[in-house]
């Protein structure tokens, strides 16, 4: 790594560049990025999905939230970057940190490509105030990378509307209407998921989402798509031509923006849209929030049944998987990387699997409580007959996208166990329960999955839920789940992760996760709509490790009548052993 770093300096020193960041980002604004942009990663050795490197002549510094604290100390070690935590009381931020290393007229530059607009605007604006340059024409993976991955050029393909729910024309058509609400004639879309949801489109460019690299331009007179021709099959092309969707090379976008009509006016999400792009852009422009992430959260019909079907399969797959580590664990013979591979096995069983929708955690005893902690060859460590075993995994299919967490002792739990997962299954309930009004947003419920941990001195520093897309990224917005204030309120047919959690280093980690769709709830007259949550996922939650003492009776029912639900609709999947199996499981508290 610190051949890197120098790699990268000697380019600064030429450059008369004094400090640089570094995302980890692509030019779409990804939370999962393909390895062509992953620069962050071989200058630092840092691979966590959100992390952002600093670099200045002398010092390096490498930012990332409570998910990667101890991950990124792992992997930064020898690397000559420091850890820096985010959202930590006496922490300092990139910009106070900048602040402190950098000089009256010293350059601050970044590659405007992976910088959106307003975080451009935003750096631009702390330079300004600090008396440093700021450059946006910063390339360093172009000049110093020389091992650098080439871009990815595996064909897209088509999802077909049997699975979507809707067609191409209509998504369009309802995306113009919000353009035009907005005063704009035309939309730049560049977020990846937003494309592929809105042509129908998949791909297998970044790792776990099913996307292709490309950007959509979307006027009421043109709709072109900027993709690399290797990507674009006949079938593709022949999906592409029957909505009258133009094929440009992906390289061509800016020059493309640079000839708009100036009376044209365009709209721009400034949180997506890179500066690159909208610096290119000589008409008027009109910001604001992509109506397709809005219009994308909201799942119709066709793609709810979808995501029931795939829950079905899936919580077949995860019983045959954790009766096989029941199995074996005792022995000595499996370790965490093991628990990945059979449940990729077990999931590929099923017709409509494309992979998994991301890296497998499993993590024994201590590693549970890394948050994001991936095992390697080296770290993998060995099942034994006692302890906890945290497992979060999910799966793509044709039809839906899951995501799920579950805790389970491999033997022997303590009582301290016990209470902590029984904690941890009290706030999850208690959200998955809520019946809230119309309009509310998803910081209003976040307390409810914390509450019983606040109540005993404890937390947990991440997000409690996460939208999810179907057969599309694990995380999707707007909504959330969160203690950071989103306004985007929860409507009917979003889906939402229910995941609290408790990490105690050293010892284990705890969490348990649940998707949720929002489904309308009682209509008053005094009061307004309500709305309330339908548990989507299907696997049961390890009785062996609830304290009984701790719950309400309400809250034992609301256990018993989920594992009623989870054994009848799982049931039709599994053969007689398997049957028996989760029967034991799902019986009576």
């Amino acid at each position: 790594m610190n051949n890197n770093l120098e790699a990268l300096r000697e380019l600064m020193r030429n450059k008369g560049v004094d400090a640089v960041i570094i995302p980890g980002t692509d030019p779409h604004q990804s939370e999962y990025v393909s390895d062509y942009w992953k620069l962050r990663d071989w200058v630092s050795g840092f691979t966590g999905s959100n992390g952002t490197a600093v670099v200045t002549l002398n010092k390096a510094g490498l930012w990332t939230d409570s998910r990667y604290f101890l991950q990124a100390g792992i992997e930064l070690e020898g690397s000559g970057f420091e850890l820096h935590k985010e959202q930590i009381a006496g922490e300092l931020t990139i910009e106070q940190w900048l602040a402190q290393q950098m000089h009256e007229d010293d350059t601050l530059a970044v590659d405007g490509r992976l910088f959106s607009l307003m975080e451009a605007n935003r750096l631009e604006q702390f330079c300004g105030e600090n008396g440093f340059l700021f450059a946006t024409d910063f390339y360093p993976a172009d000049e110093v990378w020389e091992d650098r991955p080439e871009r990815p050029m595996a064909p897209a393909f088509v999802h077909d509307v049997e699975y979507a729910g809707e067609d191409v024309e209509s998504k369009l058509t309802r995306t113009m209407e919000q353009v035009e609400l907005m005063g704009a004639d035309s939309i730049l879309i560049t977020a990846l998921d937003e494309i592929a949801w809105l042509l129908n489109l998949r791909g297998s460019d970044v790792e776990f989402t099913p996307v292709a690299i490309a950007f959509f331009y979307l006027s009421d007179k043109d709709r072109v798509i900027f993709i690399d021709e290797a990507k674009v099959t006949g079938e593709v092309r022949d999906h592409l031509k029957q909505y009258n969707v133009r094929i440009k090379a992906y390289d061509d976008v800016e020059k493309f923006l640079e000839k708009r009509n100036v009376n044209n006016t365009i709209m721009l999400d400034p949180n997506k849209v890179s500066d690159t792009l909208g610096q290119a852009l000589m008409c008027g422009k009109v910001y604001g929030a992509s109506p397709v992430a809005a219009l994308k959260a909201i799942k119709n019909e066709v793609q709810i049944d979808g995501f029931r079907h795939a829950m079905e399969r899936d919580g077949a797959a995860l019983v045959r998987l954790f009766m096989w580590i029941e199995q074996n664990a005792a022995g000595g013979s499996i370790n965490e990387l093991d628990v990945w591979e059979r449940g990729k096995m077990e999931r590929a069983k099923s017709d409509l699997y494309r992979g998994d929708s991301f890296e497998m955690i499993a993590g024994y005893r201590e590693h549970g409580a890394i948050v994001h902690y991936t095992a390697s060859p080296e770290s993998a460590s060995t099942l034994q007959g006692e302890g906890l075993l945290l497992v979060d995994s999910g799966a793509q299919y044709l039809d839906g996208t899951t995501d799920i967490t579950r805790t389970v002792t491999l033997g022997n739990p303590t009582e301290q166990e016990k209470h902590d997962f029984t904690l941890v299954l009290k706030g999850h309930l208690a959200l998955s329960r809520a019946k809230f009004p119309v309009g509310t947003t998803g910081v209003q419920l976040d307390a409810f999955a914390r509450m019983p941990l606040w109540q005993e001195g404890m937390t947990f520093l991440h997000g409690t839920g996460h939208g999810l897309g179907h057969f599309l990224g694990c995380h999707e917005g707007p909504h959330s789940i969160r203690t950071n204030l989103n306004p985007v309120a929860l409507e009917a047919g979003m889906v939402t992760s229910n995941e609290p959690g408790l990490y105690k280093a050293g010892e284990y980690g705890i969490r348990t996760e649940n998707i949720l769709l929002v489904v309308e709830g009682a209509k008053t007259e005094d009061f307004g709509d309500f709305l309330e949550f339908e548990t989507l996922t299907l696997f049961p939650y390890d009785s062996r490790l609830i304290d009984l003492s701790m719950l309400t009776p309400e809250e034992v029912k609301q256990i018993n009548d989920y594992h009623a639900m989870v054994l009848a609709r799982l049931t039709p999947y599994l053969n007689e052993q398997e049957q028996a199996w989760l029967a034991e499981k799902c019986k009576k508290i």
